[in-house]
């Protein structure tokens, strides 16, 4: 998630919430695209390594077109190309 604002009119329109502690972790980068990038990607890593420990096995990115922030989170989880 780079876009918070895209993100926030996305569940807007499925009816989904966003947990708060999300907003403050976007509140303030609006301007910051640069950094709303780590912050997404800190928050995705995040997120698969509590389900990997859950037992979830597999993953899905949306990309978006931006696979780069996608191969970076991967890298960063220790998944290599070619493995």
């Amino acid at each position: 998630m780079t876009n918070f604002k895209q993100l926030k009119r996305f569940a807007g329109m499925t009816n989904v919430s966003i947990p708060g502690w999300l907003h403050k972790q976007f509140e303030g980068l609006d301007d910051d695209p640069t950094t709303r990038q780590m912050v997404g990607a800190n928050v995705a890593i995040d997120m698969v390594k509590v389900l990997s420990r859950e037992g979830v096995k597999d993953f899905h990115f949306y990309t978006l077109n931006r696979a780069e922030l996608t191969y970076a989170i991967c890298h960063t989880l220790g998944v290599r190309p070619g493995q």
